[in-house]
């Protein structure tokens, strides 16, 4: 994924399948900000909690640290066994803030960026050994920028505390002559009270850093034009082969189109600009389908066609144009035009007659109406 400090001309935000493609290659925003502040910020909870059985745990750690008897004073291996016993009940005391942290830094990518698992990231990269690579990446403005943010906020965090401490140096002195149940007390507000202090400075740095870790995720992975268009003919396809394809499939239609002329029962006539082929098969549909339509040159062909296959034509210009107008190809005809085109199908009729010698040669019909609204051209007509 290219960064946006290599090209000047990437000026469209990132699409969505950018931000998806950016999160398959382990790319997404953080905030070192964010996580500090939620680990000491839990911690300091925790420790508010749980202060008074810390406080207890810790008390009686001290005084039985404080204990010795002869065998412990005379016996180096009872020395190491009662270290040992000291350690395991210190970390039993802490164990509940370590848990609390641990679960707040596992938990605070959730809330920028989400939890992500990338194997490609973890692999063995020679790409990333390279010292001129390394090099240009340690002196690019993004990692300037998170230096001097580093060095802000290890400021920021060394004013608070010192500050901290020597307005309470006074108390922190104080604590010598105090007994040990309230030199404990006295000494776990005072640390407690210095990290919530440290809490709310890591609060502001990452109410800062999270907007700005957001705002130049985005800006990365900002795109061209030429980016732009390239995504969507990915997603699309090719414009162009499209539309050959879109040609093709016309084509195709066309010829079964026109295959179907020769089996039609007859074809109405405008009689130059429309052609349209109908099949009337009574045990298969509830009225005639249209099979073929054109105009201009498609309906010449049509036309053609007839002729070649001695398929009956019929110029009734008003229905032509409503059956081109209104009725799709494989469709059957409207209600509106049973009328219409049973006129038509009854001269047919009447000419297989006649050319079985039946009966005499009907006469072809002229003043096959359409209902109103129907003939496209109507308005025109009466105009």
């Amino acid at each position: 994924m290219a960064d946006s400090e290599s090209g000047q001309d990437r000026t469209l935000d990132p699409t969505a399948k950018r931000y998806a493609d950016a999160r398959l290659e382990g790319q997404v925003p953080r905030s070192r900000d964010l996580a500090h502040f939620i680990v000491v910020g839990s911690s300091v909870a925790a420790l508010a909690l749980a202060g008074g059985s810390l406080a207890t745990a810790s008390r009686a750690l001290l005084t039985h640290g404080l204990r010795f008897d002869a065998v412990t004073a005379t016996e180096p291996a009872r020395m190491a066994e009662r270290l040992g016993e000291l350690v395991s009940g210190a970390l039993l005391a802490v164990a509940p803030v370590f848990a609390v942290m641990l679960v707040a830094a596992i938990a605070s990518p959730l809330l920028i960026g989400g939890w992500l698992f990338v194997p490609d990231v973890v692999l063995p990269n020679l790409e990333r050994l390279d010292p001129v690579a390394g090099f240009q990446r340690f002196l690019s403005l993004r990692s300037l920028v998170g230096i001097s943010k580093n060095v802000l906020l290890t400021i920021l965090l060394a004013v608070v505390g010192g500050t901290y401490i020597v307005g309470h140096i006074e108390q922190f002195a104080a604590l010598a002559s105090d007994s040990l149940p309230a030199a404990l007390s006295q000494l776990f507000t005072l640390v407690l009270s210095a990290f919530a202090l440290l809490t709310i400075t890591l609060a502001a740095m990452a109410a800062i850093d999270v907007p700005y870790q957001i705002i130049q995720f985005r800006n990365r992975l900002k795109m061209t034009v030429q980016e732009v268009r390239q995504e969507e003919r990915e997603l699309q396809g090719d414009p162009r082969l499209k539309q050959q394809v879109r040609k093709v499939q016309r084509e195709m239609a066309r010829r079964r189109m026109m295959a179907a002329v020769p089996k039609a029962d007859v074809v109405v006539t405008n009689p130059s600009h429309f052609a349209v082929a109908l099949k009337y098969l009574e045990d298969r549909h509830r009225a005639p389908v249209v099979v073929a339509k054109g105009m201009d040159q498609v309906a010449a062909r049509i036309r053609e066609l007839a002729r070649e296959s001695g398929v009956p034509q019929l110029e009734a210009p008003p229905l032509a144009r409503a059956l081109y107008q209104h009725v799709e190809i494989g469709a059957e005809i409207p209600a509106a035009l049973y009328t219409a085109v049973a006129q038509v199908l009854a001269y047919i009729f009447q000419l297989q007659r006649y050319s079985q010698g039946q009966a005499p040669r009907p006469v072809a019909p002229t003043d096959i109406e359409v209902p109103e609204g129907m003939d496209p051209l109507a308005p025109m007509a009466r105009a």
